[in-house]
């Protein structure tokens, strides 16, 4: 199989806890260092073939790990990985609900940190990889992972223990793209803004002024990695970015790299 990569989108009931699916393909190269960039959602990994070397955590205080199955919690700072070996798998958006829905515990226990899969779904791991590499396209992988997932999420709880108005902030700032004020949010809310930091940061792994630009940088990064390859200055005018200088600092902080070496590691 050649090196590339396929999108799947999730099952309809599965949506308010997995944005996407990409499935990958990669071939060896010369070692090397990829930036885990930080977003609005946590990374679900599962290698079909192959395995994942995290070098660094965002969080240095967590520690690095080789993972064939892996969820990587909500940052906001780059993670450091291995790259050069070849590997097979599959990449999953994971929302904050979803890290409920799915593995019972808060995604604030995973920020900063990656975890590997056994320690979440325990002897479930094994046989959901061995589904997974059974032979077959790319769209019948994702077929058999929306049948896996959908079993996990209806045994599971749901968003039982979430505060709505947690989900609520989560939900206006995903609306505004990362650009309503926290002391806006706070007000519509009606919690002061150390209550709504303390209670959101135990359920998400972020406080919500973190949040917010990490759900902005990752609408601009999906937007750069669009079919027309838009000029940053634009992108950053659309992201609610004050300035194109703007959201190079943010490349900066939150990928550990500049937005021309991000994007020369993601072709069209």
């Amino acid at each position: 199989m050649s090196a590339g990569m396929w999108w799947g989108r999730p099952a309809p009931e599965l949506r308010p806890y997995l944005a996407a699916y990409t499935g990958y393909r990669t071939e060896a190269g010369p070692p090397s260092v990829h930036q885990g960039v930080a977003s609005g959602h946590l990374t679900f990994l599962l290698c079909l073939d192959g395995a994942v070397q995290i070098l660094a955590n965002a969080d240095p205080a967590r520690a690095p790990g080789t993972f064939v199955a892996m969820v990587g919690g909500l940052h906001d700072g780059p993670a450091r990985i291995a790259h050069g070996t070849p590997q097979t798998g599959l990449q999953l958006r994971l929302t904050w609900r979803g890290a409920r829905a799915l593995f019972g515990v808060p995604a604030g226990e995973l920020a900063g940190d990656t975890v590997d899969l056994a320690a979440l779904l325990g002897r479930r791991t094994g046989p959901l990889l061995e589904r997974l590499a059974e032979p077959g396209t790319w769209a019948q992988r994702f077929a058999r992972l929306n049948e896996e997932l959908g079993e996990l999420a209806r045994a599971g709880r749901g968003d039982v223990g979430v505060r709505p108005e947690v989900g609520y902030a989560w939900d206006r700032l995903e609306e505004t793209g990362g650009t309503l004020r926290v002391t806006d949010l706070a007000r519509e809310v009606g919690w002061s803004r150390r209550h709504l930091a303390d209670r959101f940061r135990r359920e998400t792994g972020l406080a919500p002024k973190a949040a917010a630009r990490v759900i902005r940088f990752e609408r601009a990064c999906d937007r750069l990695r669009g079919p027309s390859r838009p000029a940053l200055a634009a992108v950053a005018a659309d992201c609610g970015y004050v300035d194109q200088a703007h959201l190079s600092r943010d490349f900066r902080d939150l990928a550990g790299q500049t937005a021309t070496s991000w994007l020369a590691e993601r072709p069209s």
